[in-house]
């Protein structure tokens, strides 16, 4: 009975030194990241949503956002990736969340970096990506939009921060997450 219990402490303190990145299920492999960004313009009472008219996510109500280039801060690509997707400008942007996502048999892993913009500059204008539009924020078409969205959108529109991790199934099942408001992002 003894052995067992020191067994168990040592493979205890072996599997909290492990590194906390998350491993691919199908190969053991480490997923390798890749950096994006998420911008949720919000104004009292409603937020503006894109429709996504092509690539990763087409056919869903989105933020706007996407990938962080060579060289360029990651708050620098939220405001190119807004700018190039809606038209709007803003003057400043406030990190109110990071999420991970990893899709089961897909080698990376999305680190999404999520923004709240409460003034903008511009009028909304549609993209060869993105179809603006503002939803009341009774009316947000959760579902017609990514399966987690429902799950940290209330933290967003109370400008509470949060992290979190999903796990999908293809695009549109949660396999399993976390999430968790934090103080600081």
């Amino acid at each position: 009975m003894e052995l067992q219990v020191v067994e168990i402490f040592i493979l205890c303190l072996f599997y909290a030194s492990l590194p906390l990145t998350p491993r691919s299920p199908t190969r053991g492999a480490m997923l390798s990241p890749k950096l994006l960004t998420l911008v949720l313009v919000v104004q009292p009472g409603r937020v503006l949503l894109g429709m996504k008219k092509r690539g990763f996510g087409v056919g869903k109500w989105n933020g706007f956002g996407g990938k962080v280039q060579p060289g360029e801060g990651i708050e620098e690509a939220a405001r190119r990736e807004l700018q190039e997707e809606s038209g709007l400008t803003v003057d400043a942007l406030q990190k109110v969340g990071n999420i991970k996502f990893e899709f089961v048999g897909e080698p990376q892993l999305l680190d999404v970096h999520v923004f709240r913009a409460d003034a903008f500059n511009g009028d909304p204008t549609e993209s060869d990506e993105m179809r603006p539009q503002w939803f009341d924020c009774d009316q947000i078409p959760f579902s017609e939009m990514w399966a987690d969205d429902i799950m940290w959108f209330p933290l967003l529109l109370q400008k509470k921060k949060f992290v979190g991790y999903f796990k999908f199934q293809g695009h549109d099942v949660i396999l399993s997450h976390t999430l968790e408001e934090v103080d600081e992002v």
